[in-house]
C-alpha cells in the first residue's frame, strides 16, 4: 500500500468504473498490465478504444495505423470516414432514448440559464450550418472564433465541423494584436465574435477588439457578430453580419462525410519563441482522445454532467465539448467567474445543475481557499463524483484542502497533465488505483510515457525529461504550415522521441510528480504563454530597446510574469515611464498575461551568440543557484539582477 496515497478505491468502486469494466472485457484486471499492453500493441488498443466509445463511421477504416511517413506523422484509421458533429450530437439526437436528454446547460454571468436537449442542439447546429453555407463558407475554409462562453460558441464549432470547415478558437480575453496574430497565421476567411459579454457584472465590449483586429487581417472576408448584449452594434456593411440574420430556419442539413485525418480545428498555443504554434487536429484525433480521457479515464458516463471552468480558446474548452458530448453527457458552459457575485458561485453551480464531474485549475483552488470552507459547506455536493484538475502543478496545501475540506476525503481528484498538442493527457489519476496528493498515479492508457536523463536513458527516482515513445490518437498533425517548427519543438532531442518539455520524477511506487517546465514557457493561472510573446509587446514601446520576461512563483496564479527592460540611451528610468510601459502591455495582452512588475536594467544576460539566457535571469532574481554561466558574455548583469530580487523579495 502506497505511503503517498490518501484515496483508495474499494473493490466495489473499482468494478463499477468504465475503465475496469472495459479492461475486464479485454481480459485484464490489473491496470499496469493493461497499460503495458496498450503501448505494446497500439493498433489493437486504439481499435478497441474507438469501439468502446461507440464512435460511428460512415465508412469503416481498413487499417488502424499507417506509419509509412514515420512516427512524427502517423495516419490513423486509414480510409475511414466520419464526422465529429455526428458523433457528438447527431447520433444522440437520432436515438429515442437520448434525444430529449440535456446536451448543454449554459449559465450567464448574471445567473440566467439556457438549456438544450440533444435534439434542440442539433436543430441549432443545422441552422448555423445552413447559414454558414449561405454566406459562402465551404468545406476546408477556416473560421476564427473570438467568442465568450455562450451557446453560439458551441453551435459555431459543431456547425463548422458539420459542413467540413475548420474552426480556430482564440481566448476571449485577448486584445486585438493577439487575435490578429492568430488570424493571420491561419489565414481565416471568417471571424465569429460577439458584441460583448458580461464579466463580474460589467460589460466587456468584444467587438471593439475584433474590429481593431480585422483591420490587420486581409484574409477576413466576413465577420459574424452574435448579439449577446443586444447593444448598438455599429456594423460595417462591407464585412459584418449579425448571427440572427445569418442563421437559416431549417430542420435538417447534410453532414459532410470527412476522412479520418481531415482537419477540424487549429488551436494556437504559445511557446518559447513567441509566435503562436498552430496545433492541427483531425476529426478522428482530438475528439476521440478527449472523449476517451473523459469517458474511460474520468468515468464520464451517459447522462452525467461535466463542467470544466475554462475558455474555448484554451484546450480544456474543446475538451469539455467532446469529452462530454461524445460520451452522451450534459456539458455546462459558464460565462461568468467562480467567485462572483459571491465566493460560493462555483459550488452553487455544482449543486443547481447536479454536476457529476467538475474541472478546475490549481490557481482557482488557491483563490477559493482564501474565502474559507463555510462558502462550500452551504451547498449539497452529493452529485459530484470526480474533480479534475489541470493547467499547472499543484502545491500540497491547496490539493489537500480540495480533497479533505471540499470533497470530505471521498471524491477522487483526477490530476491531469498533457497539452494542446496531445489532445488531452499523458499522465492522470486513474480511478482503479490509489491517489496521492499532487502526484499522478499512472500514465494514461495508450500513452508510452518515459522519464529520460540528459543521456537519453530511462530513470526513476530522479528528475528527467518527460518523453513519449509511441504515437497516439490525438497527436497534433504537425503545426499548421510550420512542420519544421513542429519537428524542432518536439522531435529534435533524440531519434523518434517526443520530448514534451516537462521535468518529471517517477518514484519507486510508480507515482509521477511534475516539477516544472524544462523550457522557458510561462504558466500563468494554467494559461501557457511564451515569454517572447510578452517581450515583443514590451519592445513595441518607443522607450524600450530590449526585454527579458520570466515567470516567478505567485500565491494565486501559480506563476506571474516579471519583465526586465533595457531602455534606449538617454531615456530616464522613471516610475511614470514604468507605469506607461505596464499600461501598454495590459492594453495589448490583457491584464491576465501582462507583467506584474517591470525592472529597468542596463543589459540582459546573454550568451556569446547573443541569445538571452532567461534561466540566468530567473535563478538570479529568485536567488537560486544559477549553475554554469560560462556561456555568458556579461556575467556581471546576473549579480545586479540578484540584488534586485533580494531587495524585492526579502
Amino acid at each position: 500500500m502506497s505511503q503517498h496515497a490518501v484515496w483508495f478505491p474499494g473493490d466495489a468502486y473499482k468494478q463499477q468504473t468504465r475503465l475496469y469494466q472495459w479492461m475486464k472485457s479485454l481480459g485484464y484486471t490489473d491496470y499496469d498490465a493493461f497499460q503495458d499492453k496498450s503501448i505494446d500493441e497500439i493498433e489493437w488498443f486504439w481499435d478497441q478504444a474507438v469501439s468502446e466509445l461507440g464512435i460511428e463511421w460512415f465508412q469503416d477504416y481498413n487499417q488502424t495505423l499507417d506509419l509509412s511517413e514515420g512516427i512524427k506523422y502517423p495516419n490513423w484509421f486509414v480510409n475511414g470516414k466520419l464526422n465529429v458533429t455526428y458523433n457528438a450530437v447527431e447520433k444522440w439526437a437520432n436515438d429515442s432514448s437520448m434525444a430529449d436528454e440535456l446536451a448543454l446547460i449554459w449559465e450567464s454571468d448574471e445567473g440566467s440559464t439556457r438549456t438544450f436537449t440533444y435534439k434542440e442542439l442539433l436543430q441549432e447546429v443545422n441552422q448555423a450550418a445552413a447559414g454558414f453555407q449561405d454566406i459562402g463558407i465551404e468545406k476546408g475554409d477556416i473560421i476564427a472564433l473570438y467568442l465568450p462562453m455562450i451557446p453560439e460558441t458551441l453551435f459555431s464549432m459543431l456547425a463548422a465541423s458539420k459542413i467540413g470547415a475548420i474552426f480556430s478558437p482564440a481566448f476571449s480575453g485577448y486584445k486585438a494584436d493577439a487575435i490578429a496574430t492568430r488570424i493571420n497565421a491561419s489565414k481565416a476567411k471568417v471571424l465569429i465574435t460577439a458584441d460583448g459579454f458580461y464579466r463580474r457584472g460589467k460589460t466587456m465590449h468584444m467587438k471593439v477588439e475584433a474590429d481593431k483586429a480585422i483591420k490587420q487581417c486581409p484574409s477576413i472576408e466576413k465577420m459574424i457578430v452574435v448579439e449577446r448584449l443586444h447593444s448598438e452594434l455599429g456594423l460595417n456593411e462591407n464585412t459584418d453580419i449579425t448571427w440572427s440574420s445569418m442563421i437559416k430556419n431549417v430542420t435538417d442539413f447534410k453532414t459532410e462525410h470527412m476522412n479520418a485525418e481531415d482537419p477540424f480545428m487549429i488551436i494556437y498555443t504559445s511557446g518559447t519563441t513567441g509566435k503562436p504554434k498552430g496545433a492541427l487536429h483531425t476529426h478522428s484525433g482530438f475528439p476521440i482522445k478527449a472523449s476517451f480521457d473523459a469517458g474511460i479515464g474520468m468515468d464520464v458516463k451517459k447522462k452525467d454532467t461535466l463542467f470544466w471552468y475554462t475558455d474555448m480558446g484554451w484546450m480544456m474548452g474543446p475538451f469539455l465539448v467532446y469529452g462530454g458530448l461524445i460520451n452522451g453527457a450534459s456539458i455546462v458552459m459558464f460565462e461568468g467567474t467562480p467567485d462572483f457575485p459571491n465566493p460560493n458561485r462555483l459550488w452553487d453551480i455544482v449543486e443547481r445543475h447536479q454536476v457529476t464531474h467538475l474541472g478546475i485549475s490549481p490557481t482557482l483552488v488557491r483563490s477559493l481557499m482564501k474565502h474559507g470552507i463555510d462558502w462550500v459547506d452551504q451547498h449539497d455536493l452529493s452529485t459530484l463524483r470526480v474533480i479534475g484538475a489541470t493547467g499547472e502543478p499543484f502545491n500540497p496545501e491547496p490539493w489537500m484542502w480540495l480533497f479533505k475540506d471540499v470533497g470530505k476525503s471521498q471524491i477522487p481528484i483526477f490530476n491531469y497533465s498533457g497539452g494542446t498538442e496531445i489532445s488531452g493527457g499523458m499522465l492522470g489519476n486513474v480511478l482503479v488505483k490509489p491517489i496521492g496528493p499532487v502526484t499522478f498515479n499512472a500514465a494514461l492508457p495508450g500513452m508510452d510515457v518515459q522519464v529520460y536523463n540528459q543521456e537519453g536513458n530511462a530513470v526513476s527516482n530522479q528528475v528527467g525529461e518527460l518523453v513519449l515513445l509511441k504515437p497516439w490518437v490525438g497527436m497534433t498533425k504537425g503545426f499548421y504550415k510550420e512542420n519544421d517548427r513542429y519537428e524542432q519543438t518536439y522531435w529534435n532531442r533524440w531519434p523518434d522521441t517526443w520530448v514534451h518539455g516537462d521535468w518529471v520524477i517517477r518514484d519507486e511506487e510508480g507515482f509521477y510528480t511534475i516539477t516544472g517546465r524544462s523550457d522557458d514557457t510561462l504558466n500563468v493561472a494554467g494559461k501557457r504563454t511564451g515569454p517572447a510573446e510578452i517581450e515583443s509587446v514590451l519592445v513595441e514601446h518607443d522607450a524600450v530597446v530590449e526585454a527579458g520576461v520570466i515567470g516567478v512563483p505567485h500565491q494565486v496564479k501559480g506563476e506571474t510574469p516579471i519583465a526586465f527592460v533595457v531602455l534606449k540611451p538617454h531615456i530616464s528610468q522613471t516610475d511614470a515611464l514604468k507605469e506607461e510601459i505596464l499600461k501598454h502591455s495590459i492594453s495589448v495582452l490583457g491584464k491576465a498575461l501582462a507583467p506584474s512588475n517591470i525592472y529597468f536594467v542596463e543589459d540582459l544576460p546573454k550568451t556569446r551568440n547573443a541569445k538571452v539566457m532567461r534561466r540566468a535571469i530567473r535563478t538570479a532574481y529568485l536567488n537560486e543557484d544559477s549553475g554554469d554561466l560560462s556561456a555568458l558574455e556579461n556575467p556581471q548583469i546576473v549579480e545586479s539582477i540578484r540584488k534586485l530580487g533580494q531587495h524585492t523579495l526579502k
